[in-house]
């Protein structure tokens, strides 16, 4: 084992720690709790996925009243905004044709998300993980992420 892996080892650790105080249960259901409403308020069903740094998902939430599809897609926006560092929404100006990351959506088996609904999570400029949002229109899946995202720093105070 070399000291690159050695790192990468301690670094895994240390963020499966922190995670631990960032993605409380209570923490995570009073998140969701504000998400559902403003789901509710737009009148449509989601799935709301929050997903530590080390890409696990701490919680899951599918709202009754979602589609099926948002059970797979939510997860996958909220590891495509780990992984890219930075909003889902985002995404998509440099995966097109001509851009510099154009194919990387079918390079990655489809695991990347490049439309809206996946805001990575920051703290101290630090990204510590991201929540993922999916079941309605692109906007409305952004506009859900955005509520949930605010909660969450909101909680992190």
């Amino acid at each position: 084992m070399d000291v690159e892996q050695i790192n990468q080892i301690v670094k895994e650790v240390l963020s499966k720690q922190s995670s631990t105080a960032l993605f409380r249960r209570k923490k995570m259901e009073k998140v969701i709790d504000v998400a559902v409403a403003k789901a509710d308020e737009i009148g449509v069903g989601v799935t709301i996925c929050f997903m530590d740094l080390t890409n696990t998902v701490q919680m899951l939430y599918h709202m009754p009243n979602a589609n099926l599809v948002s059970s797979t897609l939510a997860p996958k926006k909220a590891w495509s905004a780990i992984a890219m560092k930075e909003p889902t929404k985002d995404i998509s100006k440099d995966i097109q044709p001509g851009a510099p990351l154009y194919q990387m959506e079918t390079m990655l088996d489809g695991k990347l998300v490049s439309f809206p609904g996946g805001i990575p999570i920051e703290l101290g400029g630090k990204i510590v993980g991201a929540i993922g949002v999916s079941g309605g229109l692109i906007e409305e899946d952004q506009a859900i992420c955005e509520t949930a995202i605010r909660e969450f720093l909101k909680e992190s105070n």
